[in-house]
């Protein structure tokens, strides 16, 4: 039976697709890591009650988070599996739509919260939010598949809108930012 610890990271490198080994607190690695916190986050909201579309929905997001990941694992960007593409932005595009629809428009800054549940999606949120600027950041030192970084700006709004839903169908008024 394979361990599920091998002892390589112990010195404080880790391994990219490809190969190369590289430190722990390497940009690249704080990126994905935060891609897998939301993912985690992303799981505990499906853990609790949800209808389902915004299940199905997330359950193909924490997919798409997993080729992300993949995506940003591996650098060399000659090599096209696994990569963030412009239909899975163009996908959540259409989910934002699709559920804004069921909205009435914003006249006011909303506060995270509401059902206990919009409120674990809006963490899910501001993780996304994280990630994004991980993804900024990394580029700006090594090239990556850019589409990673518009498909984290627009899951970030699609996790706005899905809480918003989720109090919306609970009945439950968006909270106003008081100035």
């Amino acid at each position: 039976m394979t361990k599920i610890y091998t002892k390589t990271g112990d010195d404080g490198s880790t391994g990219l697709i490809g190969g190369k080994r590289i430190s722990k607190s390497n940009q690249r690695i704080i990126t994905y890591g935060a891609i897998d916190e939301l993912n985690s986050s992303i799981g505990i909201v499906l853990s609790s009650k949800l209808d389902n579309d915004i299940h199905d929905l997330l359950e193909k997001i924490q997919n798409d988070l997993f080729v992300a990941g993949a995506d940003l694992a591996n650098p060399d960007l000659k090599v096209s599996l696994n990569r963030i593409t412009e239909n899975m932005v163009k996908f959540l595009e259409t989910n934002v739509d699709k559920f804004e629809d069921e909205l009435s428009p914003i006249t006011y800054f909303i506060l995270p919260g509401g059902d206990t549940v919009a409120a674990q999606v809006h963490l899910a949120r501001a993780i996304s939010r994280r990630a994004e600027t991980h993804i900024v950041q990394l580029s700006e030192r090594e090239a990556i598949n850019k589409t990673c970084q518009i498909y984290m700006n627009r899951l970030s709004d699609l996790l706005f809108v899905i809480a918003r839903v989720i109090n919306k169908r609970k009945m439950i008024k968006d909270v106003a930012w008081k100035s």
